[in-house]
């Protein structure tokens, strides 16, 4: 019998020198990887086993970075602790995974379906794997550590919901560094309309990241693509979902919700100092801290005090409100008639947080434009905006308080919310102003007709008036601010064109600033409107400008080609006519922004 016995165990122990020296990465389910033994994966930067964390002396099975600290990144069974070193892992007869102490269950997975010939493996990307050998595709799995993250998500690790199979991968922190078992601080993804993901501190909404707007979470704005990270996205009918991956494949990184100090941190590991560095961490501020300034109230951390009611709204509590407890918010300094939604407006805020989406409608192939109205016709909607800012399209719209906004010195997003009409004296000032705009470009229209060497006749002539008229109409019942209605040209084009705007090329100058002849590259002449940075006018006059100029557009007339509106720069592009007859028209349209 002593001869039989060594048969077998010899073979097993050899099994085991030979993995824990030459870094094996799999089993099968002939095979067990007792207490001691690890799998490590190929490129040797996971390693698999069991360990005891901190000063705790009992185990765990974990994956952990095979790096100088032996940073955990994934526990099994993290809240059914080993008290002894008896425990192996296995692949049983339905292809499960399971830890046996004793001789007693401690932790198990189910499989998806049954496999003939299962591998467990740890893959290069720190996902341990379950598959089937005979079904020739090794990127079917069967079960996987991904699907199951305990605190800390890797590059690839898809944060969110499988739909399909009620599946929610989030972020449990551990309790402290010597126990990893389940704490109370958690991160996790929302299935609102419009979702966003959350950090909790037990039950309480800790802090919010905001929705996804197309180039990350609006209540993140330095988290975007970048030269270390990639970030996607995921939101349709079976999956929703955020994952990063890495650029370059060497760097390792993790991100995890911290119990100890109540942040969620983003790492990654610098080798020549052998230690991690943190890249970046939430909250970020205390404005970052889930509904600081209460409902309809804005916090911005250059203020003090940081909270401040949006514009149209005071303080619910003025007394509570002064003693720096917001907590109430906010409420509209007059009540909305809805017998009277014709009368209500929009006023945008930029470089915002959304707010939380709690009560949201979502419609993904709407146009800004089309949102607007469909806000405007629903009196319980508060606030709207696009949806997918990179693209420009989506509509998400607000019913109810608008709650936990920040305001960022850039970033951000715009929203436009709902104002009582007493309450929309910009929007007014800025209805006059567009008036003015057209007035002074009916006058310039005239006196163009009267010095230019065509002849209109008495209809092309009513035509126009008309035309202008519906203009002046439209201007001062338009919605949200709209796309250029012509073509943006680049800078660098322009400046080409002009010769880096030459004194050769000058054709004259105006109270608004010079103007230049240029040459496209492929040979159009055109005249260049360069405004003066101290004209005074703003942007969104400038815009407006374009769009009245754009819309007045007449054979009779001088074409304009498009804008540049870039570093500062705001100018408009002509089509060049020679013999000066573009001079009155262009210098003579200088209109004023107040």
């Amino acid at each position: 019998m002593g001869v039989l016995s060594s048969m077998f165990v010899i073979p097993n122990l050899l099994f085991f020198f030979f993995e824990t020296t030459y870094g094996i990465n799999s089993i099968t389910s002939t095979q067990s990887l007792a207490d001691g033994n690890t799998l490590v994966s190929k490129d040797g930067n996971f390693e698999l086993g069991f360990f005891s964390p901190g000063s705790s002396k009992n185990r765990y099975l974990g994956i952990w970075y095979k790096i100088q600290d032996k940073t955990v990144v994934w526990v099994a069974n993290r809240d059914s602790p080993i008290n002894d070193s008896s425990s192996i892992l296995m692949i049983n007869s339905t292809a499960s995974l399971v830890i046996l102490s004793n001789n007693s269950v401690v932790w198990s997975t189910s499989s998806l379906k049954q496999a003939q010939t299962p591998l467990l493996q740890l893959l290069d990307t720190g996902n341990l794997v379950l598959t089937d050998e005979k079904s020739g595709n090794s990127d079917e799995y069967l079960w996987q550590s991904f699907d199951y993250p305990t605190d800390t998500i890797l590059p690839g690790i898809k944060h969110g919901w499988d739909l399909k199979r009620g599946l929610n991968r989030r972020l449990i922190a551990w309790k402290n560094w010597d126990d990893p078992s389940s704490g109370d601080f958690t991160f996790e993804m929302t299935l609102h309309n419009y979702p966003e993901a959350y950090l909790f501190q037990g039950k309480e909404k800790y802090f919010r990241t905001g929705p996804w707007n197309g180039f990350g979470f609006s209540g993140s704005p330095g988290l975007k693509p970048n030269y270390v990270f990639n970030f996607t996205f995921v939101y349709n009918q079976d999956e929703v979902y955020f994952m990063y991956t890495l650029k370059d494949k060497s760097l390792i990184s993790r991100a995890l919700p911290n119990q100890t100090n109540s942040l969620f941190q983003r790492f990654t590991w610098i080798e020549v100092a052998k230690s991690w560095n943190l890249y970046s961490s939430l909250p970020a501020d205390r404005c970052d801290s889930y509904g600081v300034c209460g409902a309809n109230g804005r916090c911005i951390i250059t203020e003090s005090p940081v909270c401040q009611c949006l514009n149209g709204f005071k303080p619910k509590s003025q007394q509570k409100w002064d003693s720096m407890d917001w907590s109430q918010g906010c409420v509209r300094n007059k009540p909305l008639n809805c017998q009277k939604l014709i009368t209500h407006g929009f006023v945008k805020f930029s470089n915002l947080k959304l707010p939380e989406t709690t009560y949201t409608w979502v419609n993904k192939s709407m146009n800004l434009k089309e949102c607007w109205e469909i806000c405007l016709s629903n009196c319980s909607c508060t606030a709207y905006t696009n949806s997918d800012i990179k693209e420009g399209m989506g509509c998400a719209i607000w019913f109810g308080d608008l709650l936990d906004i920040k305001q960022f010195p850039d970033g951000g997003q715009d929203l436009y919310i709902r104002m009582h009409p007493s309450e929309l004296g910009t929007g007014n000032r800025h209805k006059k102003n567009i008036a003015a705009i057209v007035a002074c470009s009916i006058v310039v229209v005239f006196g163009m007709l009267l010095g230019s060497y065509y002849v209109c006749s008495k209809e092309n002539l009513r035509g126009i008036i008309e035309r202008m008229r519906t203009i002046v109409h439209s201007s001062n019942s338009k919605g949200p601010e709209e796309d250029m209605e012509l073509p943006l040209f680049d800078l660098s084009t322009i400046a080409r064109a002009t010769d880096d705007f030459s004194l050769n090329n000058k054709l004259g100058e105006g109270g608004f600033g010079p103007v230049y002849k240029g040459t496209l590259l492929e040979g159009k002449d055109i005249a260049v409107k360069r405004l003066s940075k101290s004209s005074g006018q703003g942007l969104n006059e400038f815009k407006n400008e374009v769009n009245l100029i754009a819309k007045l557009q007449h054979r009779n007339l001088v074409k304009l080609l498009g804008s540049c509106i870039q570093e500062n720069e705001k100018m408009l592009i002509y089509e060049y006519m020679p013999n000066k007859s573009l001079d009155s028209f262009i210098f003579g349209l200088n209109f004023d922004p107040n």
